[in-house]
């Protein structure tokens, strides 16, 4: 299961804090993109957490108010700019490895 929050400048730090010190979140899969890395026009930080039901749901309690759960299309948007810039980041490591 995939979440995607958004948090903007002034909350980031103190959302990104939450995600990491928390128990069973800080051990999903957690992404974060600056705005800017992924083309998005909105000012301020994407995270991305994959992980299992509890913990996806335990992340939108400790995230309220800090940052905002995105759905529909800017969240295929925002997880579809993820997902292209981590496949470029591998091809690149293949052909430095190759």
């Amino acid at each position: 299961m995939k979440a995607v929050f958004f948090a903007g400048k002034d909350n980031y730090g103190q959302a990104k804090s939450k995600v990491y010190s928390d128990e069973l979140v800080s051990k999903q899969s957690i992404t974060v993109r600056d705005n800017a890395a992924i083309g998005m026009k909105k000012d301020g930080y994407y995270i991305m957490i994959e992980g299992d039901e509890e913990a996806i749901k335990q992340a939108k309690g400790i995230l309220k108010g800090l940052a905002d759960q995105l759905s529909g299309k800017e969240e295929e948007d925002v997880l579809s700019a993820i997902e292209q810039q981590e496949s470029s980041a591998a091809e690149g490591f293949g052909a430095i490895f190759g």
